[in-house]
């Protein structure tokens, strides 16, 4: 359409020459309104279609630099960097010297698998995320000319990322800030800033023609004059003049703090601990045992060509091979069921474990445990007692507003009221009239015909509604009485004690004004009687009450950090059941004066932390994880970046910003937070699997070693041939590999978990020592039952009946191992894990008396050594029972 605004002195430059550069976040904050345009070299018509793109060009695209995935050729040599898969390879690497082919072979298709398994789940996981990412594009209302003779302009949506500095664009009710913006008009705006500073309530904005000083700390986001990306409109409409895009808005200043960038991510988290206590175990005892192999050949004088293999292959046999293999079978299994049936996405698969690691929980307050929403809490009379009163004129006034104002999008506030006020109690008026809200009046009226004449009603800011009034109603029959200073002093104080408990008060008033022809003004506004008062709070995530429920019965305690006011923090966190007593409520500024230790003491026994700033958020998180703890964020802001990346594990819904989501760990694609203690359990419970599967194959492998050593002092030949160990150790963990597919009890869920519990060495060492003990035993009975084994000539029959009670002691370890109450049912055994067993039992049996044993060095043993093997697993399982139970206790 034609427009009549004329163009701004000055606001061209000679052909050739470009717009000034953005001086960063905030630019232009000091400068009037012609001075921002004359420097950005564009007018209230807009840039031409020319000019934007050789901007665009220039600038970039308005978009966050965004981490390409890797290639799977990329990221598949990047499983080597788990300390479980390293300590395999350098195995491969030593069986390969000592040309242990076998082993080398083996271990090198174990490392294969590992690398993988992990690779195909990072992958899976990136695509959900860019799916998610893909579903939240949008767009911006932009006016540009066609050319610069044209004076014509027209208004259309272009992709956010292709606006550049000095675009006119148009904000309406709904719309997110595409870009940092300077207004040049508005009309009753008001924007949510609460993903830049966690402030819940809408900041009223409108343009500025004064220079200011510069401001470019966290008071930017407080100048009326400027909005910034990652804001969203709540009211209102607005145009505006685009001042920085991509890197140089505030966003991604915000995206560029928190702890050092990329320090961050180097960070160690819970599982690379728990892996690393784990590995540093293992290279311990393999570090230990060759040299106490061939030692022990060396001084009883029996080495033997073998023996530098025979110590390789027990130092193999010590590994749990399969642990690479289990640990990312177990994670991408528990992933993939949890994306499947809950919707949460996890980005890589050691945050599943980090999950379950979790006992504290650290929440932003708005968009995650609150919608952001108002909804009634009360209405009452000027004495504080419940009458609807105020509610019904309320009403009659946020319908009228809504018909007649012609506002653009219904106010939040208007809107939970008319949900609150009984049914027809502001349609029998006749709406004649309204003045709309505006930031400066804090308060609307609304004109309307009842059978008696024409009555105001006004509701809006307490002060300024109070200030017009000079009555209030006294009884439920329209009693009225004096609105005297010391009436004024009491209803102060009950608007202040309403705030205090976290509601957000409107006052609501009436008069009754004669029948007249003149428009409704401003000046009509006065003589008021005060009808009541309002109160409004947040209105709760459906879900979040259960959540943190549940999540207080599976051990995690909830800190809440939030950017609001303490009564409506408070308020908040007490109808979601968290305990908040008067001093449970600490506000930001007293962290200041606290070093970390008094910072760690007061976290551990503080519920709520009000009006944070992003870096206070990090502060109290990194202060909880200095005290021990492990610690995870919930948050969907800018704002929430910093904390984020100073937890343990970050969270954010899919409706976060999208530097929140690259941040975080885990993304909760549903509105529903119990995905969240749901998360916490299948990360607990595949962590239990883990444990079970180190405690099975640790506690067999020490014991075999014990044994291998001792028959090695009384013994004239090896214990066991090298083909022989790897074979063993192959069968073991491939039939452990179905320990992966077990189902923990429902109890490993209610504590945190991780893979390096302090009692795994001690469980380990007991267990190794009965297995050690069954297996000196089987020697004995060995002796016993045939006399040759003792010595050289007998070695064949001693290695088969040795090798038959290993794997048949590994069979029942993998079945009275596992924690009570795993499995479908009660004690019951999952079918995998039963054939597994099963199989390993039958192949003990069979393998020496089939040709393939003879080949590996193997005669069977008489018939009467089963019937004293038989015994001895007797005694074995027995003890494994006792134990069982005593550890249970």
């Amino acid at each position: 359409m034609k427009t009549s605004e004329p163009t701004v002195p000055g606001t061209r430059r000679p052909p050739g020459t470009g717009p000034a550069a953005p001086d960063g976040p905030g630019a232009g904050d000091g400068d009037t309104t012609l001075a921002v345009l004359r420097g950005l070299d564009t007018g209230p018509r807009g840039l031409t279609e020319a000019d934007a793109e050789e901007r665009l060009t220039r600038h970039g695209e308005n978009s966050l630099p965004a981490a390409r995935p890797a290639h799977w050729l990329r990221r598949f040599p990047s499983g080597v960097r788990d300390p479980f898969t390293g300590v395999l390879l350098c195995l491969a690497i030593i069986s390969a010297a000592v040309s242990s082919w076998g082993a080398a072979c083996v271990l090198t298709v174990l490392v294969a698998v590992s690398c993988a398994l992990r690779t195909r789940a990072d992958q899976r996981a990136d695509r959900s995320a860019a799916a998610l990412h893909g579903a939240i594009a949008a767009t911006a209302t932009v006016r540009r000319r066609a050319g610069p003779s044209y004076t014509e302009t027209c208004e259309r949506e272009v992709p956010t990322c292709d606006l550049v500095p000095g675009d006119i664009v148009r904000l309406a009710p709904g719309d997110l800030v595409p870009a940092d913006v300077r207004l040049l008009r508005a009309t009753g705006l008001s924007v949510h800033q609460a993903a830049l500073t966690g402030e819940s309530v809408p900041v009223a904005k409108h343009p500025v023609d004064e220079p200011a000083p510069r401001c470019d700390g966290e008071g930017a986001f407080d100048r009326p004059h400027l909005c910034f990306q990652g804001s969203s409109v709540a009211a209102g409409s607005a145009t505006a003049v685009v001042t920085a895009t991509g890197p140089g808005t505030r966003f991604a200043a915000e995206h560029g703090g928190g702890e050092r960038g990329s320090d961050a991510g180097r960070r160690e988290r819970p599982f690379d601990r728990s892996v690393k206590g784990v590995s540093w175990l293992l290279v311990r005892l393999m570090a230990l045992t060759p040299p106490l192999v061939l030692a022990a050949g060396a001084v009883l004088h029996r080495s033997s060509p073998e023996s530098p293999a025979f110590a390789v292959a027990v130092a193999v046999g010590l590994t749990p091979e399969m642990l690479p293999v289990v640990v990312n079978t177990v994670l991408a299994r528990g992933a993939g069921r949890l994306g499947g049936r809950y919707g949460v996405i996890v980005k890589r698969l050691p945050a599943l474990h980090d999950l379950g690691a979790v006992d504290v929980l650290c929440t932003d307050k708005t968009g995650t445990l609150t919608q952001d929403l108002p909804v009634l809490d009360r209405s009452v009379a000027p004495d504080g007692r419940e009458d609807p009163a105020a509610l019904e004129w309320a009403a009659v006034n946020s319908l009228v507003t809504l018909q007649l104002a012609e506002v653009p999008l219904p106010d939040a506030l208007d809107e939970a009221i008319l949900a609150a006020a009984p049914p027809g109690a502001a349609e029998r008026y006749e709406g004649l009239a309204a003045l709309p809200l505006d930031p400066v009046r804090r308060r609307s009226g609304a004109l309307v015909r009842d059978g008696r004449g024409h009555v105001l009603a006004v509701k809006g800011a307490p002060e300024d509604v109070l200030d017009r009034c000079t009555r209030m109603r006294t009884g439920e029959g329209g009693a009225t009485a004096a609105l005297d200073a010391a009436a004024r002093a009491r209803l102060d104080a009950l608007v202040t004690r309403a705030a205090g408990a976290g509601l957000r008060v409107l006052a609501v008033a009436h008069a009754h004004l004669p029948l007249r022809p003149r428009p409704l003004t401003v000046a009509d506004e006065r003589d008021l009687t005060l009808v009541g008062f309002v109160g409004l709070r947040d209105a709760l995530a459906p879900t979040a009450a259960d959540a943190l429920a549940s999540l207080a019965r599976r051990g995690v305690s909830v800190t809440v950090l939030t950017g609001d006011h303490p009564g409506t923090a408070a308020r908040a966190c007490r109808d979601l059941g968290l305990a908040t007593g008067p001093g449970d409520v600490v506000t930001g500024d007293r962290l200041d004066a606290l070093d970390d230790g008094e910072l760690a003491a007061l976290a551990a026994r503080t519920t709520v932390f009000a009006r944070c700033t992003p870096e206070h958020k990090a502060r109290v998180v990194r202060a909880l994880r200095s005290a021990g703890h492990t610690t995870g964020y919930l948050g969907d802001g800018v704002n929430d970046l910093p904390a984020l990346r100073a937890a343990d594990l970050g969270i954010c819904t899919k409706e976060a910003a999208q530097v929140a989501r690259e941040a975080a760990g885990v993304v909760l694609a549903t509105k529903d937070l119990t995905a969240l203690s749901h998360a916490v359990a299948y990360g607990r419970r595949a962590t239990a699997n883990i444990l079970t599967y180190l405690r099975i194959t640790l506690s067999s492998n020490v014991g075999n070693v014990i044994a291998m050593l001792g028959a090695g002092l009384v013994m004239p030949f090896l214990p066991m041939l090298p083909a022989q160990v790897l074979l063993q150790n192959l069968c073991f963990d491939a039939a452990q590999l179905t320990l992966a597919l077990d189902r923990p009890p429902e109890s490993a869920a209610d504590r945190p978990a991780t893979l390096h519990p302090r009692g795994l060495p001690r469980v380990i060492a007991g267990y190794g020592l009965i297995n050690a003990c069954a297996d000196l035993a089987t020697f004995a009975v060995l002796a016993l039952a045939m006399p040759a084994s003792r010595h050289i000539d007998g070695q064949s029959a001693f290695h088969a009946g040795w090798f038959t009670e290993n794997l048949l002691t590994q069979a029942l370890v993998m079945l009275m191992m596992r924690p009570r109450g795993a499995g479908r049912g009660p004690g019951r055994v999952p079918v995998p894990i039963r054939v597994a067993a099963a199989f390993l039992a039958a192949f003990g049996l069979a393998l020496p008396l089939l040709p393939a044993g003879a080949a590996l060095g193997m005669t069977a043993p008489p018939l009467s050594f089963y019937p004293l093997l038989a015994g001895v697993l007797a005694l074995y399982a027995g003890a494994l029972a006792l134990a069982r139970r005593r550890g249970a206790r």
